[in-house]
């Protein structure tokens, strides 16, 4: 296939012209007498400031739930900790389990429905996930429940593309239910000026989005990384965990979700978007100072949180030490956010500590659908310590193959990224302890992200990420992001994370050096020398 031609449109991404807008944009942005630049650097990479790392005697060892509170006790020194039972949490594994997963609950929410995602689709699978929530604000206005409140979060940029989009998708609903409805657009503070004029509209999102996936019902929480669509409904593998009847988790989600709204653009009955009063504009306003005020809202939130977690922790203890008997709460989840833009960086620090403790003898499964880690990342995993599966799309279940235009070369982009990164393990002489693999599946695309962390001698995971980062640029740089840590000593919810991570691998191939030897494999030279210039854009 012959290579799409770049067009000058294309080129709006390059270090020239973000500072040739920068310069012409510069001007509103001197309140303070600084520049402010509309993208983070293209080619350079800051170090986030890492979390101090204290070793607990013996942490190696430790054993139940108390000895894994003590091996990971210092992430509750910077993230609120909520103590819930394990049998609450459950592994869903497939699309369709968790699509029906979320219709059925959406149908009997009585007192909230609250979902974050960076787009809602517009076929059919969607419209019945929209009919839901009008059956359950029905049922609210005949009486039955009629404190119920919907609340959805999108991206701005993707939710307006197209003439049919998220935004007309909700429009009916927000007519009919104004009172109980609420729909809000996250937009980028650094898609601003001539940048937003020139970026075409299938290329905006690029620069950064709104790319949190968590849906709430009442006290039930899913977290995920698939987005409201129909092929994540269908045939595009991703990971999902159902906290039920997790209502402080739940709580903090919805605060979450709901703070981040309040910065965000309102969506109208007239299908015009509007600021809450009072809210710094993202791209017309000055950009410290939106990104100053929307820290400082997010943050109110998680530090309110922390805090609260941590007087009931006391307490707990203080009730066990004078004799009172524990519950049966065996499990650990901590939230981890990170929103760049808006200088909030905890799930960059967590992960980074998590490698960085992660020594000899710990095993790590870590699965991005788009394998593009950052150079912190890269340094820790080829750096001596544990062994790593690293599990990543083949190019034929990447979600851009087949795609039309330079989109379509994006699978190669990845597969360049992917050699060069083998190429470094194999330099190093760490194929024993670094392996690569690649997701197969037919007529499926791959988007699983995450981890499982395997202590050392222990046959099942007792920590696991799930949620939305892909632990690539984008993630840390560029996106709002949000997944939660599980620390668990149950062995139910342990086997079930052995189960979801055995499936993922056992559909794998490990990746040698004939793998890139194969007539799918090869990549154009322009795809490679424009790779190191475009790769912090996906």
């Amino acid at each position: 296939m012959m290579a799409a031609p770049m067009s000058w449109r294309k080129l709006v991404y390059s270090p020239v012209l973000t500072r040739i807008s920068d310069r012409l944009f510069r001007t509103r942005d001197r309140r303070r007498g600084s520049s402010v630049l509309l993208l983070a650097p293209l080619l350079a990479e800051a170090d986030p400031s890492p979390l101090p790392v204290v070793r607990s005697p013996g942490s190696d060892e430790v054993q139940g739930t108390d000895g894994l509170r003590a091996r990971f006790r210092w992430m509750a020194e910077h993230v609120p900790a909520f103590r819930v039972p394990g049998t609450h949490i459950h592994i869903l594994t497939s699309p369709d389990q968790f699509y029906h997963t979320m219709k059925a609950r959406i149908k009997t929410a009585k007192r909230r429905v609250v979902m974050a995602s960076l787009y809602l689709g517009t076929g059919p699978l969607e419209q019945e996930l929209v009919d839901c929530m009008q059956e359950a604000l029905e049922r609210s206005q005949e009486g039955d429940n009629p404190d119920l409140q919907v609340s959805i979060l999108l991206d701005y940029t993707r939710g307006s593309r197209g003439k049919t989009n998220s935004r007309t998708m909700l429009l009916p609903l927000l007519k009919q239910y104004s009172s109980q409805m609420r729909v809000s657009l996250y937009h980028t503070p650094d898609l601003r000026g001539l940048l937003r004029l020139l970026v075409p509209q299938r290329f905006n999102e690029t620069i950064g989005v709104q790319h949190i996936k968590a849906y709430l019902f009442d006290d039930d929480l899913i977290i995920s990384g698939a987005n409201l669509s129909d092929s994540y409904f269908t045939n595009r593998q991703d990971r999902y965990v159902l906290l039920e009847n997790c209502g402080e988790v739940a709580d903090f989600f919805s605060d979450l979700v709901g703070a981040v709204g309040d910065v965000s653009l309102q969506l109208q009955t007239d299908n015009s978007v509007s600021m809450m009063y009072g809210m710094v504009h993202p791209y017309k306003g000055n950009r410290d100072d939106f990104s100053a005020s929307a820290r400082q809202h997010i943050m109110e939130v998680v530090n309110t949180a922390h805090v609260r977690q941590h007087v009931a922790e006391s307490e707990r203890l203080v009730r066990e030490s004078e004799g009172e008997e524990g519950g049966k709460e065996d499990t650990w989840v901590f939230p981890l956010v990170q929103m760049k833009p808006l200088g909030i960086q905890v799930d960059e620090q967590v992960t980074q500590r998590l490698l960085t403790d992660a020594g000899p003898g710990v095993t790590v499964f870590l699965t991005s659908g788009y394998f593009n880690l950052t150079r912190a990342y890269m340094s820790l995993v080829l750096g001596l310590g544990a062994d790593y599966r690293i599990l990543t799309a083949s190019p034929e279940v990447n979600g851009f193959f087949g795609a039309k235009g330079i989109a379509g070369e994006i699978p190669a982009a990845y597969i360049h990224i992917a050699r060069q990164f083998y190429s470094k393990v194999c330099q190093l002489g760490q194929q024993e302890r670094v392996h690569l693999h690649e997701y197969h599946r037919a007529q499926w695309t791959f988007h699983a992200k995450g981890l499982w962390y395997y202590l050392r001698g222990q046959v099942r995971p007792c920590l696991t990420l799930i949620g939305s980062p892909n632990f690539g640029y984008r993630s840390v740089h560029r996106d709002l992001e949000a997944q939660i840590a599980i620390v668990t000593e149950n062995q139910v919810l342990q086997a079930q994370l052995q189960e979801e991570q055995e499936m993922l691998y056992q559909r794998s191939t490990e990746v040698s050096s004939s793998t890139f030897q194969q007539p799918d494999r090869h990549v154009k030279l322009w795809v490679k020398l424009l790779t190191p210039l475009i790769k912090n854009f996906f």
